[in-house]
């Protein structure tokens, strides 16, 4: 993670050795290869508990823990989780839970700390909610927003078809460089959770869309000069995955397609897999899943769906 933003992160912080823990904690987890993403996540999750503590805590003793997180116990991570659920959601609260209990377990290897104060903080409970998949009507909708010759048109087309093809997630597509892509076996090198990489195939279409985009963007100004896959719409810069997701809520909004985002496909793609008949194990290689609670996760809004199509080719109750 640039220095520059650790320092945004670490804006607001009480003076103390918040800031300090969290550099050596980001020097330590760069040491281990963690990804970009992964860092931030765990550095903004203790950084919002160190300002929590020093701005928004009832608790008396919270000042001191909002200088120094090695003081920090079991009731202000308590309490920063219940106001995490009341102005987030219990689904970040539950993010946030798990980061700090890598920040403490790193506090506890360096010995800053004799016993975790997450020890017995329990997670939050998280409704599970059906998300719907982004089947082929939908789909149609976003592809015809990007008919059309122009850049943008081209780039966001290759984009949704890409996403649409392999499942992939979000921030896979989004941090894709030129290097990853073999347009001669129509394959992409996809680097997944846990720096583990896998090489999917995508289709003719797809491989159709890919190429438009490449010819295109090979005469953008400084394109040469920029190693990411896809570029932002001036200047020679990367779109950033962030960016992709701006782009796909635009695109839904022209296109009249609700909750457009990249893990709606994603589902659709394990509800296409398991309606063709295709086995769970091999889901998981593609779509780079360790856990087989995952397909399973995955798996409950395609299910139901199924289970509406047999439903009504059955005709249950419709015979009398």
């Amino acid at each position: 993670m640039p220095l520059l933003k650790l320092d945004r992160l670490c804006e607001g912080l009480e003076k103390g050795d918040w800031a300090g823990f969290l550099r050596d904690w980001d020097r330590a987890l760069r040491a281990g290869n963690h990804p970009e993403t992964t860092r931030y996540n765990y550095l903004l999750a203790a950084a919002q508990l160190g300002k929590y503590l020093a701005q928004e805590s009832p608790d008396y003793d919270a000042r001191d823990a909002a200088k120094d997180p090695t003081l920090v116990t079991k009731g202000h991570v308590e309490s920063f989780q219940s106001w995490m659920i009341e102005t987030r959601s219990a689904s970040t609260a539950l993010n946030k839970h798990k980061s700090l209990q890598q920040f403490f377990k790193y506090l506890l290897e360096e010995e800053e700390i004799d016993k975790s104060p997450m020890a017995r903080v329990k997670q939050p409970i998280v409704e599970q909610k059906l998300v719907a998949i982004m089947g082929d009507d939908d789909t149609k909708k976003l592809l015809d927003s990007t008919k059309g010759k122009t850049f943008l048109a081209l780039r966001d087309e290759a984009i949704i078809r890409l996403y649409y093809n392999t499942g992939a997630r979000l921030s896979e597509i989004g941090n894709l460089k030129l290097t990853d892509l073999d347009m001669n076996t129509e394959s992409v090198l996809l680097h997944g959770k846990g720096a583990k990489d896998r090489r999917v195939r995508f289709g003719p279409k797809t491989s159709r869309a890919i190429a438009r985009y490449l010819r295109a963007r090979a005469k953008r100004k400084d394109a040469d000069k920029v190693p990411q896959l896809w570029l932002a719409e001036r200047g020679g810069k990367p779109l950033a995955p962030n960016g992709i997701k701006i782009m796909l809520k635009r695109r839904g909004a022209t296109a009249g397609v609700e909750g457009t985002h990249a893990h709606r496909w994603r589902h659709n793609f394990a509800h296409e897999w398991h309606k063709k008949g295709g086995n769970t194990g091999d889901l998981m290689l593609l779509l780079g899943w360790a856990s087989e609670d995952m397909p399973r996760r995955y798996g409950a809004s395609a299910a139901a769906e199924r289970a509406q199509e047999l439903q009504s080719q059955m005709g249950i109750g419709e015979r009398v």
